[in-house]
């Protein structure tokens, strides 16, 4: 199967781009390399000992993105390109709307243009309304999103019910994921982001190499066993091999239209405190933390139930906690300063 990948190069999805060619998918990745750089592809291919086909477009550009597809002609789309960053979509929301959902149209527009209807989706368990719903968060739960980023996860799911609804060729899987950690196991690739980390494992990575004086632990008098915030944590291996599993469930249904929505998730949370020791356990460093106020917004728990996707698609998570500290500390210990430029 030929699979074209948006944001490709990104922390996911240069994991997925890795899996689909180890099994032997062609694979075309469009990235604009705004989060991203061109030297995650080439570790994949390093590991892979075959490369992807490398365009570099922005979803956004209809005219360079539909000249990818009359180029390449995929057979399926697995869509990771899109801005993330919880706390900035709240400040630049129009951004976030204009790259994730504008950009979102024009890929469906693309795809049309040379008949693709298969599409993998990377939406966010931060579409379940946090006062409507109790963990663990099950697919059929209320949607409700409380800030920007997620709310263009929300409505393009609601898009994309539309798109499958009104045209039965399109076959389309919603993937709900929670907190993507780690890397590959390898040390070769792994999560780079641009600035200072907006989630709790780089953050604690950089640390540990000296990049960042201390961990910001955001409350500790939540109603969980240590009061710090409990999470679903996901190794991105599992995670990229969820996007597989999705994939080839898709096909098997053999031009049968479908909107599907599934889990990702381990289906148990960790706390803030037991990563860090978990992390303190892999690397032999102690992390030095202070305790801050309560982020506006942030729950005490959640984690999802990943039943759908164990009986569905035959997936369910495989790395625990220490191995996903394992690996996050053996890349970044290796690449301190993460990918050259």
């Amino acid at each position: 199967m030929k699979v074209l990948v948006t944001g490709g190069a990104g922390y996911i999805g240069s994991h997925t781009v890795l899996e689909l060619l180890s099994k032997g998918h062609d694979v075309v990745v469009v990235d604009n390399f705004d989060n991203s750089k061109p030297e995650s592809l080439r570790r994949v291919a390093e590991r892979a000992g075959r490369s992807a086909v490398v365009h570099r477009v922005d979803v956004c550009d209809e005219t360079s993105l539909t000249q990818v597809f009359a180029e390449t002609r995929p057979d399926a789309v697995i869509h990771f390109a899109g801005l993330k960053a919880v706390g900035e979509s709240s400040e630049v929301p129009q951004r976030y709307y204009w790259n994730n959902v504008a950009g979102t149209l024009v890929l469906l527009r693309a795809m049309e243009s040379v008949d693709c209807h298969t599409l993998v989706f990377s939406s966010s368990a931060t579409v379940y309304d946090p006062d409507r719903n109790q963990p663990p968060f099950h697919e059929d739960g209320l949607l409700g999103a409380t800030n920007p980023y997620g709310k263009t996860k929300w409505f393009l799911e609601e898009i994309l019910r539309d798109v499958s609804a009104s045209d039965g060729r399109w076959q389309i899987g919603l993937l709900r994921y929670f907190n993507p950690v780690g890397a590959h196991p390898s040390g070769r690739i792994g999560e780079d982001p641009n600035g200072i980390p907006n989630n709790l494992l780089p953050f604690i990575s950089q640390v540990a190499v000296g990049r960042l004086k201390e961990l910001r632990v955001f409350g500790n008098d939540y109603d969980t066993p240590d009061g710090t915030g409990v999470r679903d944590y996901i190794h991105v291996v599992d995670l990229a091999r969820g996007h597989l599993r999705a994939l080839e469930y898709l096909e098997r249904l053999n031009g049968e239209g479908i909107c599907r929505v599934w889990n990702l998730g381990t289906g148990k949370g960790a706390s803030v405190m037991e990563m860090i020791h978990s992390f303190e356990r892999a690397s032999g460093v102690d992390i030095p933390f202070a305790v801050v106020a309560r982020r506006p917004g942030d729950q005490a728990v959640s984690f999802g139930d990943p039943t759908r996707a164990r009986e569905e698609l035959q997936w369910s998570a495989e790395y625990s906690v220490d191995s996903m500290c394992t690996d996050s500390w053996n890349w970044q210990s290796q690449n301190p300063n993460g990918y050259p430029d």
